[in-house]
């Protein structure tokens, strides 16, 4: 098992925001009013295209087995609270070129990866590890992480809703459903207002707990396919939560004694 599981959190891209719109001159406040506004006017809700979303966390659960991998299990944030959004992106795409991984994601298809490539095309971020279709590898043809179909990416929301994009479900819904503690911290729509208020940290704890959720998922979702049997899910389970239990983070322990409870 070589799996990367990702979920990222968003602000609202003032710059771009400023530049489509020709808001310049109003400060990061005005902006984003002036976007929630806008967008409502147009749509019936405030949540911005894609494109306007600029990336304040990417949260990831690797999980490595093999030679010199020591069953390894990492639940982190990459850079830290100073780290750009080029570097977050960066550090993602470095994992990817280094480790080869299956991406796990919900709904990464729908939102994670398209933010990702609007803001790659902004930050000029090269990453043709994870842009090849067989160009230069022809075993990418088969199995690459940009064609929706293949499982080099895996988004369990697709997937299990058999690609219905109406029936796709909340994360936290079925998180919780399975007896997994959920989100923890905040809800999405909070996001922004952390972020003004200065509480980067609070937003990488928050998606680190959504991380964790899909990884949890994605475990039972092995056992129905039949990749893994119910003994393995224990041990998967005894090893994350070893992991959880020997941090120092206060988000990652209080996460760990919920689901044992």
């Amino acid at each position: 098992m070589n799996v990367l599981v990702f979920k990222i959190e968003t602000i609202p891209d003032i710059e771009g925001g400023q530049a489509i719109y020709k808001l310049h001159g109003l400060d990061q406040d005005s902006t984003s009013k002036a976007l929630f506004h806008l967008r409502k006017q147009k749509t019936g809700s405030n949540v911005l295209p894609l494109y306007l979303q600029r990336i304040s966390a990417i949260s990831v659960v690797y999980r490595g087995m093999g030679d010199g991998m020591e069953d390894e299990v990492t639940v982190k944030s990459l850079g830290d609270e100073n780290s750009t959004e080029a570097e977050l992106l960066t550090a993602f795409f470095d994992i990817i070129a280094q480790r080869a991984p299956t991406l796990v994601s919900w709904d990464g298809s729908g939102f994670d990866l398209p933010v990702i490539h609007y803001r790659s095309l902004k930050n000029n971020i090269s990453a043709p590890d994870y842009w090849e279709k067989g160009d230069n590898n022809n075993s990418f043809q088969q199995e690459n992480y940009l064609s929706r179909y293949h499982d080099k990416h895996t988004d369990l929301r697709d997937v299990l809703s058999s690609y219905n994009e109406s029936e796709g479900a909340p994360l936290n819904d079925i998180a919780l459903m399975l007896g997994y503690p959920g989100e923890q911290g905040m809800q999405k729509s909070e996001v922004w207002d952390q972020y003004r208020q200065g509480k980067l940290p609070a937003i990488r704890a928050y998606n680190e707990t959504g991380a964790i959720n899909t990884y949890l998922i994605f475990l039972r979702f092995q056992v129905i396919r039949g990749l893994i049997n119910e003994a393995q899910l224990a041990q998967e389970y005894a090893l994350l939560r070893s992991v959880l239990e020997k941090t120092e983070q206060a988000h990652l322990i209080e996460f760990s004694e919920l689901w044992q409870a």
